[in-house]
């Protein structure tokens, strides 16, 4: 009995310790989103876009052709606006307002709706694709209040959070959640190390702050997994990565960002066991770029960076976000394993904005002036797909297909989400944007109500999908 009686004491003993030691719940989030509401903004895009609606590409009609005015409209690229929602954050009262890169890109005017009441014109202090992090500055003289962003690497995995922003156009929504993973990786830009939430965030969230409980700003809410609705799994840059970009954007209008000039990948098993490293860690150099700081110091392809300005590796991604955040000129240690032995090498590190390999990426990357048209039949607008879409992907190599840029509210594929790839349709590739209206074209005049179309969905899962035509 005496046995019993102890057990039963220790039990509830620690239970009552675990009770105590674990966070409640709050009992609500009222005061702390009021006093926050002011400060978090509603952001509205338009852009111009562009389509060829010509169904006789290369042929124009003679001059005084009766012809030639009747088919006017289509031999010439019409043109329409572009409207876009997302969400922003001010961080200074005289009306700097932070929100993601792709919320503004290309966008020719944008308005700022600020505690769901007045709308402001905003112009673009700087913006940076890499980190999809924009700056942007209220056009008034007003004081606005602003909140400050807090240390996100303090921030653990079950803490509360909130978020608020301008869902589907809905401003001013409050939902809350936990911190449900950190140093997230999703294949959407050069530099991730995510904060996951299983706070409310959808479409429009974008760009908006996720809150910590003190109303400190630990992540810009970014990205979503699901299909064009919050599932739980909505991903935040941490405010820690941020901060360094904005002041960048802020004090130049462009980032500065330190630079190795290495190509790096995954040290597997297979190859630490080559290479007598105690375990799979590091950063292994697939090649170094010519003349480069780390050519200059002596790097070699084949070495493998386990430590970088003190800071160890554990895995290859930890390498570019690191060098990314160091300052351009500064002169580091980096500890390399060679011939089965570690050496250091000091390395002055370069900027990435001037180097060879980014200048050799943007020129890529100009070069590829997508196609882009409106797919009547279908009530959507498609651009070709193309390399850098297949790398930044990882889809197959020989992958052809159609993007989707933009779904028709009566469209037959209205179900479909915008960045959704069109590969095949009634079984045969598509590799240019006439190749999908011939299709849909030929099921037409054929009295065919339904084609079959083979799409990569957001998460790069190939899907057949029965589309039934008007």
């Amino acid at each position: 009995m005496n046995r019993i009686r102890k057990l039963l004491i220790v039990f509830f003993t620690l239970a009552f310790t675990i009770q105590v030691s674990a966070k409640d719940a709050p009992a609500s989030f009222a005061d702390l989103a009021e006093r926050l509401m002011p400060s978090v903004v509603d952001i509205s895009t338009t852009t111009t876009v562009t389509t060829n609606t010509n169904p006789f590409p290369g042929f124009q009609f003679p001059p005084g052709s009766p012809f030639e005015d009747m088919f006017k409209e289509f031999g010439t690229p019409q043109t329409r606006k572009s409207a876009a929602l997302g969400s922003g954050f001010i961080i200074e009262k005289n009306g700097i307002v932070i929100t993601n890169n792709h919320v503004i890109q290309n966008a020719e005017d944008i308005v700022v709706r600020v505690n769901g009441d007045k709308e402001y014109k905003a112009k673009v202090i700087g913006a940076d694709p890499l980190s999809d992090i924009a700056v942007l500055q209220i056009i008034s003289k007003e004081k606005f209040i602003p909140v400050k962003f807090g240390d996100s690497d303090k921030a653990r995995i079950g803490d509360w959070v909130i978020a608020i922003g301008n869902p589907y156009g809905q401003g001013g929504t409050v939902t809350s959640g936990i911190i449900s993973a950190r140093n997230r990786s999703i294949g959407l830009s050069r530099y991730e190390d995510y904060i996951q939430t299983d706070a409310s965030i959808n479409s429009g969230n974008s760009g908006g702050p996720l809150f910590d409980m003190n109303g400190d700003v630990i992540g810009i809410n970014t990205a979503i997994l699901g299909k064009g609705g919050s599932i739980g799994i909505g991903f935040s840059i941490p405010s820690n990565s941020a901060k360094k970009v904005v002041s960048q954007l802020i004090e130049f209008g462009e980032t500065k960002r330190g630079w190795l000039g290495v190509r790096i990948q995954v040290v597997t098993d297979e190859i630490a066991d080559i290479e007598k490293l105690d375990e799979p860690r590091g950063a292994l150099v697939a090649s170094v770029a010519e003349k480069s700081p780390s050519d200059k110091a002596g790097i070699k392809a084949g070495d493998i960076i386990l430590e970088f300005n003190g800071t160890k590796i554990n895995e290859m991604k930890e390498l570019p976000i690191i060098v990314a955040q160091t300052e351009v000129g500064k002169i580091v240690d980096v500890k390399v394993w060679r011939n089965k032995k570690e050496i250091t090498k000091k390395i002055k590190l370069g900027r990435l904005e001037t180097s060879s390999d980014f200048k050799e990426e943007k020129k890529e990357m100009k070069t590829e002036t997508p196609e882009i048209s409106e797919i009547k039949s279908l009530k959507i607008i498609a651009r070709l797909l193309n390399k850098k879409d297949i790398e930044q992907r990882k889809l197959p190599n020989q992958t052809t297909g159609l993007v989707i840029t933009n779904i028709g509210k009566n469209s037959p594929v209205n179900y479909l989400n915008v960045g959704d790839v069109i590969v095949e349709a009634q079984k045969k590739k598509i590799k240019s944007i006439k190749d999908l209206e011939d299709i849909v074209d030929k099921a037409l005049k054929s009295n065919q109500k339904t084609i079959l179309i083979v799409i990569y969905n957001s998460q790069n899962q190939r899907r057949y999908i029965g589309v039934k035509l008007d």
